[in-house]
């Protein structure tokens, strides 16, 4: 395993975010590794705020085994902002952000050096969403869900994953929520 996945909930019962990664874990196909749950740390919402920036880069700090192990952060709805912040912080200190995966980020600027993917559980989400930085590929769950079961049910979540080729013109696949955030793990790992 060459980095760790850095998981940042939100404001919600830590329960939620077990029920995310057995959504992933029970939404692996065959062809994805299944390396990459073997390395993933769960910054604890039920005792620091999500939104946190600090906090989140200390756990950074203290769980991984050096700024040199690269990171992919996952994060969800008041997390993203602590995320997002922890994930420049993560880079001023000499480590690398392999990924940034953000969940419902809603009014969340999200700008890096590192590959940004939005989801979102609705159309609107999406598309108002990329006002504030759209990313590098982006998801959006159709027919919509409700906030919340985005990130509870990513491998029942259906919705279009919107491939960026950075010309203007997009492509569409139609995949679980579980599908997206497991081919970006695969394509990083």
């Amino acid at each position: 395993m060459n980095f760790f996945v850095i998981i940042c909930p939100g404001i919600h019962d830590p329960q939620l975010t077990q029920e995310f990664l057995e959504g992933l874990k029970y939404g692996e196909r065959e062809n994805i590794s299944r390396s990459w749950n073997q390395q993933v740390l769960v910054f604890p919402t039920q005792d620091y705020p999500a939104y946190s920036v600090a906090h989140i880069l200390d756990y950074l700090q203290r769980h991984t085994n050096s700024v040199k192990t690269p990171i992919i952060l996952i994060s969800f709805s008041a997390g993203v902002a602590g995320a997002i912040g922890a994930a420049w912080g993560w880079q001023v200190l000499g480590g690398t952000v392999k990924a940034f995966i953000a969940f419902d980020g809603w009014g969340v600027p999200l700008y890096g050096t590192f590959p940004i993917y939005r989801l979102s559980h609705d159309y609107f989400t999406h598309w108002s969403s990329a006002l504030l930085g759209s990313g590098t590929d982006s998801f959006y769950a159709d027919p919509a869900v409700e906030h919340l079961e985005l990130w509870r049910k990513p491998n029942v979540c259906k919705g279009w994953w919107v491939h960026s080729n950075g010309i203007g013109k997009e492509q569409r696949t139609y995949v679980t929520a579980a599908e997206f955030v497991l081919q970006l793990l695969q394509r990083y790992s």
